[in-house]
């Protein structure tokens, strides 16, 4: 009998090198197989929560930078208002969605840059509540600098209209003047994205604040250089903390100001913090981040130690749940301080010596709660996950396709998603399973008990990758699960049919009110969950909410 061509023609199950018959939204992914393209929102919010530092196994950072900066501008251009909402909501989350504020403060001065009238009042409203450091400051600068056109006369490279002054004006004016005198303090001077210097001196000038109060008067004025340090001193309680930290010549006199004024660490001399004991002080009163991005530094020193009275110190706060909270610490920057502590050595500036120490362990302990707390507290759903990672060969970290969290690497995605799957089966405690999947179904060494830095050294499986077989796998199993947790980068090619097809004959089978969450591990745009399928979420693998959103969309 001739072969019918027609016979061919399946909607049931479609090689994923083909489309499903009838689905135009579907999309060529990297690796060549179909999947679904996100919308231009979801896109967003996963470039807003992932960012694109380190770029992804089959893209490079550069293309897709420059692909979701695109999608950004097509936001802006679609519903500029709608942009600012969305960055100053996980901006501003409790606890935080994104590891790090980059691509928040670049899609806000893009939104600046680009909106429309309604747009820029919009970004005037957020600037203080998105770009709240002088870090944050100077990126915004450097970014809109790029983005704003012309060069102005003012040496700033910025053109400078009265909804820009308004804008920069609200940073200086947002919060009780000591405050901002604080802040200014801890960094007079920073670099923009770009390298150059930025004073804060320079956006002051083109911001133009109105100075209300005496307090408010002394503090520009002091930042112009227009007022003495003297008379700024006698108003401003931050200004002259400030000045009385940066004159100690002793240790004792160090440990005395960091004792009684409680200043930071950055108000002190560089040569009190090569001091143990001015460490040892400083336990008590850095910020919670400061803390735990310098406990490589305090342990070097020899500040923290074992059985050390510093160290419990240090691990009462690390351990902290409302300090944690209040300080905005996200999951994934203290599994990289523990990532990095752990390893006992360092070397932040490449022609600089190596740094090493020996980690205490206590402190490791404490980094694995503080992992933990970040993510708030999450009461069990009660519901039965089945937690698949993708352990193929674009998860691996290779071809430059690593996790990047500020310049430091992270990690393969595939030891992210490891990382967050120990999370779930902590939250969920015997009610989730955890598989490893490329085109085999392979056993994951995730339980509750996991130890998170193990993961470490755990290597994916590799290979091809066919994202069907968590839904086939459990078909075949006849595992009746409520919801089944997916952390890939969707670049999925070898399978027979295409994950929402397998996901259909699942639920026939086996479960219909089966829910799926497919946690992106790259903002590449694409994703194997079906968006005309209510039962399926898309969700950022970075974003510290990933619990409490599973646990409430599996609860329905």
């Amino acid at each position: 009998m001739a072969r019918d061509p027609l016979a061919g023609i399946s909607t049931i199950a479609t090689p994923q090198t083909q489309r499903i018959p009838g689905r135009t939204d579907q999309v060529l992914n990297n690796a060549g197989g179909y999947v679904f393209a996100k919308d231009t929102w979801n896109r967003l919010e996963d470039f807003l929560i992932l960012g694109t530092t380190g770029g992804a196994y089959y893209v490079g950072e550069d293309k897709l930078t420059a692909d979701n900066a695109d999608v950004l501008f097509a936001a802006i251009s679609e519903d500029g208002p709608r942009v600012v909402d969305l960055i100053v909501a996980i901006s501003t989350a409790q606890p935080p969605r994104a590891p790090k504020p980059h691509p928040a403060v670049f899609a806000l001065a893009a939104a600046f840059a680009r909106g429309d009238l309604d747009t820029r009042q919009a970004v005037k409203a957020a600037l203080p509540l998105v770009v709240r450091t002088t870090d944050h400051l100077a990126m915004f600068v450097g970014y809109l600098k790029n983005l704003g056109g012309k060069a102005s006369r003012n040496g700033s490279g910025l053109v400078v209209g009265r909804a820009l002054r308004t804008a920069l004006a609200s940073w200086f004016l947002r919060d009780e003047p000591d405050n901002v005198a604080f802040r200014a303090c801890k960094a007079m001077q920073r670099k923009t994205p770009q390298g150059e210097a930025l004073a804060l001196r320079d956006v002051l000038r083109i911001a133009h604040p109105k100075a209300d109060t005496a307090q408010h008067k002394a503090l520009f004025g002091w930042i112009a250089g227009n007022v003495t340090d003297d008379q700024a001193r006698e108003v401003l309680p931050a200004v002259d903390r400030f000045l009385t930290a940066k004159a100690v010549t002793s240790v004792d006199e160090a440990i005395r100001v960091v004792g009684e004024l409680r200043v930071p660490w950055e108000f002190l001399p560089d040569a009190m913090l090569r001091e143990p004991a001015v460490w040892e002080t400083l336990v008590d009163t850095v910020g919670m981040t400061a803390l735990i991005r310098n406990l490589a530094r305090m342990t070097r020193l020899g500040a923290l130690k074992p059985m050390g009275d510093a160290t419990g110190r240090a691990v009462a706060r690390l351990t902290n749940r409302e300090a944690i909270v209040r300080a905005r610490i996200h999951p994934m920057d203290a599994w990289l301080a523990m990532r990095v502590y752990a390893s006992g050595t360092a070397q932040p500036n490449p022609r600089a010596e190596v740094q090493t120490w020996k980690p205490v362990p206590a402190i490791l302990d404490a980094l694995e709660e503080t992992y933990e707390l970040a993510f708030g507290s999450v009461e069990p759903s009660g519901k039965r996950l089945l937690v698949a990672v993708d352990s193929s060969g674009s998860m691996s970290g290779g071809w430059g396709g690593r996790l990047t969290v500020g310049g430091s690497p992270l990690g393969a995605p595939y030891e992210v998603g490891c990382a967050m799957a120990v999370m779930l089966a902590r939250i969920e405690k015997g009610n989730v399973h955890v598989i490893d999947v490329d085109t085999s179904v392979h056993a994951s060494k995730v339980t509750p008990r996991t130890n998170l830095r193990e993961i470490a050294s755990w290597r994916p499986s590799g290979g091809g990758t066919n994202l069907a077989l968590p839904f086939d796998w459990a078909r075949q199993e006849q595992l009746n699960v409520d919801g089944i947790v997916v952390f890939t980068d969707s670049e999925t090619w070898a399978g027979r049919s295409h994950a929402s097809q397998s996901l259909t004959a699942y639920r026939k089978a086996v479960n219909r009110q089966a829910c799926v969450v497919v946690a992106a591990m790259t903002a590449a745009g694409h994703t194997i969950g079906d968006p005309n399928d209510a039962g399926v979420l898309n969700i950022g693998g970075l974003d510290a909410s990933l619990p409490m959103v599973v646990n409430g969309f599996i609860r329905g």
